[in-house]
Order: C-alpha cells, then sequence, then structure tokens
C-alpha cells in the first residue's frame, strides 16, 4: 500500500518535535471504556460467555471492525493543557491553566441559523490549532468530533478543509453539553482529522431481481455469520496506520 505522508507544522514558537501534546495517531487515544469490554457477551451473573445457536460466542459490539476501524482512522488534535469550564449564573468561563495557551480555547457568540445539538448550550467555543496541516497534493482533510466519543463533554462542529493548498491552522467551534462544568484535561482528543483523496463520482442504481437477492443475502450471511465471529477482520479487513 502506498504510503503518504503528512507535515503538522508547529504554529508556536515553543513548541517542538518532542512536545507532549503535538498532533498524533488518534489511534493513540481509544478510549478505556472500549479498551475495557469484551468481545463476547457474558452472563452478569455467572460471568461466563453467552453461547448461540451456532453453539459460538455471542460477540458485541467490541466485536465489529467497523466501530473499531473509524474510531482509530486518522489523527487528532489534543488539549495542550488542563481547560477548567465554571459556571456561574447559567454561563460559562474559561480557565486555561497554561497561560501561555490563554488563546487555544475560546467563547463565541451563538452561530445564527446553525442548529444546536441537542443537550448542548447555545453559546459556544473554539478550539485553535497549534499545528498547520500539510497533506499530498489533491488531498483534503475532514475534520470532524472524535467518532464514537459520545463521552466527551463537547462536540466539535465538521469540516473539510483542502490542505495541500492551505497550510495555516484555523479555529474550530465546538458546543459545551448543558450539564457540564469542570476540567477537561490535558491530552483530550478534540477533533478527528482524516485526510482522503479528492475524487470526482457519480452514481448508479442496480435493480436485481427478488430471488437474486435471497440468494445474495443468504450467501453474504453464510459467509460472515460464523460461530465466535472475525470473518470480516480475517479475510476483509485492511490494515492502515498512521504514524
Amino acid at each position: 500500500m502506498d504510503i503518504k505522508k503528512i507535515i503538522f507544522t508547529s504554529n508556536r514558537p515553543w513548541l517542538t518535535t518532542n512536545s507532549l501534546y503535538k498532533p498524533t495517531s488518534i489511534l493513540k487515544t481509544i478510549p478505556s471504556w472500549y479498551r475495557k469490554m469484551d468481545r463476547f457477551m457474558k452472563n452478569p451473573q455467572t460471568n461466563d460467555f453467552y453461547i448461540g445457536q451456532d453453539n459460538g460466542k455471542m460477540p458485541t459490539w467490541k466485536a465489529c471492525p467497523a466501530v473499531f476501524d473509524v474510531m482509530g482512522t486518522g489523527y487528532t488534535y489534543l488539549t495542550p493543557c488542563d481547560i477548567e469550564f465554571i459556571e456561574n449564573n447559567n454561563e460559562l468561563t474559561i480557565d486555561i491553566k497554561d497561560p501561555k495557551y490563554k488563546d487555544f480555547c475560546t467563547p463565541r457568540s451563538p452561530m445564527e441559523g446553525f442548529i444546536t445539538p441537542h443537550g448542548y448550550r447555545d453559546s459556544h467555543f473554539a478550539w485553535f490549532a497549534d499545528w498547520g496541516v500539510q497533506v499530498p497534493d489533491g488531498y483534503s482533510i475532514l475534520y470532524t468530533h472524535p467518532l464514537n466519543r459520545f463521552e466527551l463533554p463537547f462536540y466539535t462542529v465538521s469540516g473539510i478543509v483542502d490542505n495541500d493548498k492551505v497550510l495555516l491552522p484555523g479555529s474550530m467551534p465546538f458546543f459545551i453539553n448543558q450539564s457540564f462544568f469542570g476540567t477537561i484535561p490535558k491530552g483530550t482528543p478534540i477533533v478527528q482529522m482524516i485526510p482522503f483523496k479528492r475524487d470526482n463520482w457519480e452514481s448508479e442504481y442496480n435493480i436485481i431481481e427478488i430471488n437474486e437477492m435471497l440468494e445474495k443475502n443468504f450467501e453474504n450471511s453464510k459467509q460472515y455469520r460464523q460461530p465466535n465471529g472475525g470473518v470480516y477482520k480475517n479475510q476483509v479487513w485492511e490494515k492502515r496506520t498512521y504514524k
């Protein structure tokens, strides 16, 4: 597989390649709740695995490679220091614990016409990246909230940037959960950056008869619904690396 290179350029005078919270593979930030989950369902009373009709163990979502794949794809920016959100009269103020990063997180006025996610405050904030990004010609980056990271008390707004042409870092709006106040610790992933090649696409539709449809579904189940699972990961999935 062809290896592409992403280049992160420092945007603070004190940053070096040894900086602790520089951009990194998001695979390194897989949360503990994911790591601790069993791949197969257990009886909570006996701690024994449930056995299905095929005499195999019954997989949980942890056994789904698609879930892991999306959480480990691309890179991330990390909070460079602790950031405390203090509530006073239903308003949040920010206390950034390292004065060098006083502009890393800033308040923003509500975005008129933009729907506030359910359960989040209308007034929101923005992250400011410490590092610029450059990718090869013809590539862009999808910036989005860390995928499947629903436990994070913020929600970063998504966007796409043609980072083969635009190299400067920018701000990334985010919303705060209505019930949250406290500290977002240093090293927290704040955005997922997924490089992709810009291609033009066109669509078409393939309408098949019911017998062919049933046969395809049967063959699909026969191939992938094996006892204990793992067929897709072992036979189909291609590993990608983000170093």
